[in-house]
């Protein structure tokens, strides 16, 4: 029997937030719709990473060659990466590529992978990787869309695909039939490879 299914959506945009005055953003009310058409029930875990202690990732890994487990935020976001089935980013596109709190959160990868008894390479190849992103055009979604997936094979992830819409100024997405529909089927269909 297969285990029940655990979303752990991260945030990655660093626009002001509604609570702080701010418009939700394209991408995180893209990534609402999908979550939204999820199975009543389904576990989802969600994290705004721009709210986050996250400490920049210092390279050892020719030096000491090994990490301590992390602390703080980062022990959050490493326990609910463990724990998740599938892992789904919820990144705009920042100068085509990942937004600054992603991207660091990616980077602590490499040191997880280094914390003695920690099993995360091995973990990580259970679970499935997906990518929710808006951008002005979607060919400027392609370099971190490539990124995304280049990431997913090395650790031998389930590549899930992209999920983009038209993004933009505020609200824009909502404009996007497309994206809308695709959506509604994004994390449920079984299209991870």
């Amino acid at each position: 029997m297969q285990a029940p299914r655990h979303f752990l959506f991260l945030v990655a945009s660093t626009r002001q937030s509604p609570e702080d005055g701010g418009h939700l953003g394209n991408t995180e009310w893209l990534a609402q719709q999908a979550a939204a058409a999820l199975p009543a029930g389904t576990r989802q875990t969600w994290h705004a990473l721009a709210r986050m202690a996250l400490p920049p990732f210092v390279d050892q890994r020719h030096t000491t060659g090994q990490y301590p487990l992390p602390t703080g935020d980062l022990k959050t976001l490493l326990d609910a990466t463990m724990a998740a089935t599938d892992i789904v980013l919820v990144s705009p596109v920042y100068w085509y590529s990942l937004p600054a709190p992603l991207k660091t959160y990616i980077d602590h990868w490499s040191a997880w992978m280094r914390v003695p008894g920690l099993p995360f390479k091995d973990e990580m190849a259970r679970k499935s990787l997906r990518l929710i992103t808006t951008s002005g055009d979607r060919a400027k979604a392609q370099p971190m869309i490539d990124s995304v997936t280049l990431c997913a094979q090395f650790l031998s992830m389930a590549w899930g695909g992209a999920l983009w819409g038209k993004g933009g100024p505020p609200d824009a997405v909502q404009a996007d039939t497309g994206a809308r529909q695709q959506a509604a089927t994004f994390l449920i269909a079984d299209n991870a490879h």
